[in-house]
């Protein structure tokens, strides 16, 4: 197939390039700058210029090719988290409305919902966007297309995919514990995040694009929930701060997010699909990884 692949040059959409084209397909990846174009052409990677804001080119993206990934999501500034949702909303719209009736697939990223803390989530669950889950109402908008002739399925994807190049939540922690000389978590930090490697991430949206049924929900789910307070304790170990309970505030905007049980499971994604996650974890890849050598540049 010829796949669009949106957030093709990001950090996860870099990693699903090459999974596509292993298992025979052709990509068409969005760029919006000239710096990514370059980088999708020298990985193969037929150039489509726009924007996750430029609609039409998005529509025009879907609609000449056999199917779509929608990985991309705006990072342009963290703290505009809505107005970032809106955007994601914005873009399933188009490109869902550009595969209509075709019964072509259509895998986009979401996140691990907030479900009731202290449950780990699995993927028969349907998340509650009017609980304050933004991304929820994205999941919700794209699985509606189930009914309009799209083979769509929603990827969540957990707070931290970890890898070499990660810029994610986990670097922003690394450079809070070295600005401020200690290395936080939130009152006992019993709380868990769920991990996923980018590798074994990307390898699971090959597989929804080629089997995944209309309406799945699949779980990208390596470390089914660390307690924070373990990922604290090897960024102080590696930075030689202290660790210590601190008040989500001392996070800024991340607080919130740091703060979350999220705890979430892949055991039916893993029996339906075939796939198990093969990479390290994320504990494993604090100690062994580039986290540390990245920060300190």
């Amino acid at each position: 197939m010829r796949i669009f692949l949106t957030g093709a040059s990001g950090f996860i959409g870099s990693a699903i390039v090459p999974e596509l084209i292993r298992a025979g397909h052709r990509v068409l990846g969005l760029a919006r700058s000239d710096a990514s174009a370059e980088r999708l052409a020298a990985a193969g990677v037929d150039v489509h210029r726009g924007s996750l804001t430029d609609l039409d080119s998005l529509r025009r993206g879907a609609a000449a090719c056999d199917g779509v990934i929608h990985c991309a999501f705006s990072h342009d500034d963290f703290t505009d988290y809505a107005g970032n949702c809106e955007k994601d909303r914005g873009a399933i719209e188009a490109l869902g409305g550009a595969l209509a009736g075709s019964g072509r697939p259509l895998v986009i990223a979401s996140g691990i919902a907030r479900f009731a803390p202290g449950r780990v989530a699995t993927e028969d669950e349907a998340p509650d966007a009017s609980a304050g889950g933004l991304r929820a109402a994205s999941e919700q908008l794209a699985l509606s297309f189930a009914s309009r002739g799209v083979r769509v399925s929603s990827l969540r994807l957990p707070p931290s995919v970890h890898d070499d190049g990660d810029h994610g939540f986990v670097p922003m922690l690394i450079e809070i514990a070295r600005k401020t000389g200690r290395s936080g978590y939130v009152g006992g930090g019993e709380n868990r995040w769920p991990a996923v490697h980018r590798l074994d991430a990307a390898r699971l949206f090959v597989l929804a694009l080629e089997k995944a049924p209309a309406g799945a929900r699949l779980h990208a789910i390596g470390d089914e929930g660390i307690p924070t307070r373990d990922i604290a304790g090897v960024i102080g170990r590696k930075l030689g701060v202290p660790v210590e309970s601190v008040p989500k505030e001392h996070f800024g905007w991340l607080g919130g997010f740091f703060a979350l049980d999220t705890p979430a499971s892949s055991a039916l994604t893993q029996a339906r699909f075939g796939w198990k996650p093969e990479k390290a974890g994320l504990l494993a890849d604090l100690e062994h990884g580039t986290y540390f050598a990245r920060a300190s540049t």
